[in-house]
C-alpha cells in the first residue's frame, strides 16, 4: 500500500489553467471529462469555463484514481502525481477511454512505460517552453522540468505534436 498524498507534498504541483489550451481542439464538446487528480481544481475550473462537463476527484477527496471509477465519463485528463505515473498510465489504458496526462519528458525513459506505449499507442503534445506550476510551498511558481501532454485516443493524428505555451490567458 502506498502512503496517502497530501497537499504540500512533492506531488502537489498545481497546473496553470492555460495548460489545457492545446487539448481543446481534440476534445468532443459532448464529453464528460474526468479530472482524477484535481487537487485545488485548476483544470476542472478551466474546462468548465470552456463549456465542458467535468467530474473532479482526488485522493484528498477520498476518490483514488487507482481504485475508484465514477459513472458517466468519456475521457480522463489530469496532471497526475509523478511518483505514480506508471500506475496512472497502466490504469488509464485498462479503462479503455481517451486520456491526456501532463507528464515530465522523463516519462519516456523506462522500459515498462515504453512497453505500454508500444502496446497501446501514444500521441504527444510538446510545449515550446516549460510550464510554471504552482509549487507546494505556495511561493510563486516553478518550471524546473519540461512536460508534455501524453495522450491516447484523442486522434491527434501525429506521433508528436509541438505547441507554443503562453503564460497569458
Amino acid at each position: 500500500m502506498r502512503p496517502p498524498l497530501k497537499q504540500g507534498s512533492p506531488n502537489d504541483f498545481q497546473t496553470p489553467p492555460q495548460a489545457i489550451l492545446p487539448l481543446i481542439p481534440y476534445l468532443n464538446k459532448d464529453w464528460t471529462i474526468w479530472e482524477c487528480a484535481c487537487g485545488k481544481g485548476n483544470l476542472v475550473k478551466a474546462f468548465e469555463k470552456k463549456g465542458f462537463e467535468v467530474i473532479g476527484t482526488d485522493i484528498l477527496r477520498k476518490k483514488d484514481f487507482l481504485t475508484h471509477q465514477p459513472k458517466g465519463f468519456d475521457c480522463i485528463i489530469t496532471n497526475p502525481p509523478y511518483s505514480l505515473k506508471q500506475q496512472f498510465l497502466k490504469r488509464a489504458y485498462e479503462l479503455k477511454k481517451p486520456f491526456a496526462f501532463l507528464l515530465p519528458l522523463t516519462t519516456f525513459e523506462t522500459a515498462k512505460r515504453q512497453e505500454l506505449f508500444k502496446k497501446y499507442g501514444l500521441e504527444v503534445i510538446l510545449f515550446d517552453k516549460r510550464i510554471s506550476f504552482e509549487t507546494p510551498n505556495k511561493k510563486g511558481s516553478s518550471s524546473w522540468f519540461a512536460t508534455a501532454w501524453f495522450t491516447h485516443g484523442l486522434n491527434i493524428g501525429k506521433q508528436l505534436t509541438f505547441t507554443k505555451f503562453s503564460a497569458k490567458r
